[in-house]
Parts: structure tokens; sequence; C-alpha cells
């Protein structure tokens, strides 16, 4: 697995690519965002972890670009703990994030685990009902082809918003709870930050429609039935 690692601190960059190929990764390092911007481009890499503060191009602007050119799973890193760093991040198209100082059997666990989402993005689950195309009022979810429309037009979703999704197709009209979301999405077996189910909510919602996904406070969200 290839990762594609975009740090600007020196002993955090080293340590973390240590880390990374003690556990079999392979890793491509920079050190500014415009230089990871063209690693991306050479490499094409697996996972993209990126710092939020970045000298040349910010983490932010780097995760965008490389979500306007492909798929790759990106998480974002920061020692930042505001709110606000974090939903940039994640509203750029980011998977995941993790806080620095971070242990790394759990950033380890934390690439793994968006990288299995992806690779389940796109293939068809045996549990899934027969019926490849599901519709709720004008949205269409085609789960053998994974593709989504609105009003007859294609949706361009990363991954993890076709993973969250299928999540509420499968289930529609049935409160998901964010703990339940994180657990069969985000595959965290521990508790992890409910924001990343907020904002991947939000996007999701900006996408297909504000009133797709209903939220029922205190508990999670659902898919509206219909129309």
């Amino acid at each position: 697995m290839h990762v594609l690692l975009v740090e600007d601190d020196d002993v955090i960059r080293e340590a973390t690519q240590l880390t990374l190929e003690r556990n079999g990764f392979t890793v491509t390092a920079a050190a500014d965002g415009i230089t990871g911007l063209a690693r991306y481009r050479e490499q094409q890499p697996d996972v993209a972890l990126l710092d939020i503060m970045l000298p040349g191009m910010n983490g932010v602007s780097l995760c965008r670009q490389i979500r306007e050119e492909g798929p790759t799973p990106v998480i974002m890193m920061s020692a930042r703990v505001d709110p606000v760093d974090v939903v940039l991040g994640l509203e750029a198209g980011a998977d995941d994030y993790v806080t620095k100082p971070f242990d790394g059997t759990v950033l380890v666990a934390r690439i793994r685990a968006v990288v299995r989402r992806m690779v389940r993005a796109a293939e068809p689950a045996d549990d899934r009902p027969a019926e490849n195309v599901s519709r709720f009022g004008e949205l269409e979810v085609d789960r053998e082809g994974l593709e989504v429309r609105l009003a007859g037009r294609p949706v361009e979703l990363t991954p993890t918003e076709l993973r969250l999704l299928l999540r509420f197709v499968d289930a529609p009209g049935t409160v998901l709870t964010r703990e339940l979301l994180l657990q069969q999405v985000w595959d965290y077996a521990w508790g992890g930050d409910s924001r990343v189910v907020d904002v991947h909510v939000q996007r999701l919602r900006a996408k297909i429609g504000q009133d797709a996904i209903e939220t029922v406070r205190g508990f999670g969200y659902k898919l509206r039935n219909g129309p």
C-alpha cells in the first residue's frame, strides 16, 4: 500500500514515515503542498496523509486539488484541535482526520480502514437486495453500477460519501445513530468523533438534496422514503 505523506515538520515526517514503513507501507514524503501535489500526480498513491498547515499550498487546498483529480482517500493531520480546522479539512473532501500527537498504531489503523472502505465501495455487497436500483423521489442509486443520479443527472460522490449513502439506502426511514455510522462507514471499533459523520452528511445533502436526509435530534439521521 502506497502512502503520500505531506508534512513540513522534519521530525514528525521522518518519524511517521518510519512508523508506516515498519508496518509494511511504501511511503512517498514531501515537505510542502506544492511538492506534495507533484508527488501525487507522479505516484498516484493509495492514500494521501496531509498536514493542514503546509508552506506553499496548505493541506486544505491540496486536499481539494486531490479530490478534483481522483478518488484517492485523504486523511488530514493537525496539531490544532479547533473544530473549525477539522471541519475545513472534512469539507475540502477529506475522508478522515487525526490530531497530533497521534499513536502510530492508531494512524496505521485509520489508514487501513479508509482503504478498506474504498475497496468495499467498489464491490457489491452480498447482503444487498437483488434489485439494483433504489429510488427515493428524484434520487436513484444503482447498487451494482455504483452510480447515483438526481433527476436523471449523475451525482459525483467520493468513496466515503457513497458508502454513507448506501448505508442509508439499506435502511430507508430507519434512524441511524452517529455511533452506528462510525462503525459501519468508518470502520471505527472505538468511539470516533461524530463531527466526521455530521460533515459528511452535510456534504452528501449538498449533492443529493438538503431534504433527502433528515436529522433526528438527539439520535442521528435517516433517509426519507419519498419526495
